[in-house]
């Protein structure tokens, strides 16, 4: 069943206002998609499932939470995904990392493929996709299908913006897979960009045009 959680959190909300003002610099552009993937990774992996195991304090022996089974995957859509994984790495350190490259075709607005690669056993690790914008869904769909085809345990996907033009193409294709988001706006302009938006999330993280 298709659903979609939007980060409502005061920090994060606030972090998001910085980001979209047009006079916030690249350098603080970055630093905040930092922060702000690191609050979103919070409460996407607010589910994961525990088991307990016998370890030793200083005081006494207990039963403690530890995560169960194999770790997290975290999957990034290049090159704006990149601007995730920092964040998300802090807070799951352990979780290994996959990249699927998708251009924007300027004309068709279809996701084109240039890279691929993905951990090997898949089948066990719970996915999280991670891309700042959910605008024509199109690369989000091209990436969730090659990832399916790997066998995770469950996708989730993260980002920053989305359309609702997005979300509901996305969820035609994988009603499935959960969306989580810190805002969705108002509609897409004529070339596919989010509005109100924040502009290019990939040229204002690595300050390109």
């Amino acid at each position: 069943m298709s659903s979609v959680t939007v980060i409502d959190h005061p920090l994060v909300q606030h972090k998001l206002t910085l980001m979209r003002n047009k006079n916030t610099s690249t350098g603080n552009f970055r630093k905040l998609a930092t922060e702000i993937s690191m609050l979103l990774g919070y409460e996407v992996t607010r589910d994961l499932p525990l088991n307990y195991e016998e370890i030793e304090t200083p005081l006494t022996s207990m039963k403690a939470p530890v995560l169960e089974g194999k770790k997290v995957v975290l999957v990034s859509i290049l090159r704006a995904g990149n601007g995730f994984l920092d964040g998300m790495l802090n807070i799951i350190p352990s979780a290994r990392v996959g990249h699927v490259g998708l251009y924007r075709d300027p004309k068709t607005l279809g996701a084109i493929e240039y890279y691929l690669k993905l951990p090997k056993e898949f089948t066990d690790r719970d996915a999280i996709v991670v891309d700042p914008m959910l605008a024509t869904g199109n690369s989000a769909v091209a990436a969730v299908n090659r990832i399916k085809q790997a066998k995770p345990k469950s996708i989730k996907f993260v980002c920053l913006l989305a359309a609702p033009e997005g979300i509901k193409h996305f969820h035609e294709q994988h009603a499935d897979v959960p969306v989580y988001t810190a805002a969705i706006d108002d509609h897409l302009n004529d070339h596919g960009y989010i509005v109100p938006g924040l502009g290019d999330a990939g040229d204002r993280l690595f300050g390109t045009r």
